[in-house]
């Protein structure tokens, strides 16, 4: 699949609808891919659905994780090609970054992905959020609940910070290659169930 419009909502999306019990796992794409597999597999087997944003250069050294994520019906887009501050880049260098991933994209599975996601920020610029528009991506896809399992110690800091976020509609930011983040995931999960919540993709978040 490739991006969709979601009328009515902002060209730059954090969260979903408050008033439905489903919430996004969104996972920066780079790292170890045996961690990544584990991610993938811990997601199935509760069966939940996550969104991964793929950095280029990480689909270049692991072209097979891009069909492995999109056969475990998960949400695959584009975290650029090599992760840099994309909001403190020149517009032309920015914009290489995007289509970079883009391109690496369609040619391992025949589309440019489901959402773009700004490299090392949050939030896109309004010229960031205009290419990307450009590149092809009504949307980027931001979130509201920081795991900081980039900088956490432990995974009970992980799991303590996004349990004490959660809530409808959230979209999380995690990230795949991190030994952490592999062991919260089931913690996680489980928290998302015992709430009543369920674990979709962007998209079907957003739909």
């Amino acid at each position: 699949p490739g991006p969709r419009r979601f009328p009515g909502q902002p060209v730059q999306i954090d969260h979903g609808p408050r008033n439905r019990p489903q919430v996004a796992l969104t996972f920066h794409g780079e790292g170890d891919p045996a961690l990544a597999g584990r991610i993938l597999a811990d997601a199935e087997r509760a069966g939940a659905r996550i969104t991964v944003l793929a950095v280029g250069t990480w689909l270049d050294a692991h072209s097979r994780m891009a069909r492995r994520i999109l056969d475990g019906g998960h949400d695959l887009g584009n975290h650029t090609q090599n992760h840099l501050d994309i909001n403190a880049l020149g517009e032309d260098q920015a914009y290489a970054e995007i289509t970079g991933c883009a391109e690496r994209l369609r040619r391992l599975t025949g589309s440019i992905g489901t959402w773009f996601r700004p490299s090392r920020s949050r939030y896109a610029t309004p010229l960031v959020q205009d290419l990307a528009r450009r590149a092809g991506y009504p949307h980027v896809l931001a979130h509201d609940v920081d795991s900081l399992d980039a900088t956490a110690t432990g995974v009970a800091a992980v799991t303590r910070k996004v349990a004490g976020e959660l809530r409808d509609g959230a979209v999380v930011s995690l990230h795949l290659g991190r030994p952490d983040t592999v062991a919260a995931l089931p913690l996680l999960l489980t928290e998302i169930t015992r709430r009543g919540l369920r674990a979709v993709t962007a998209t079907e978040l957003l739909s």
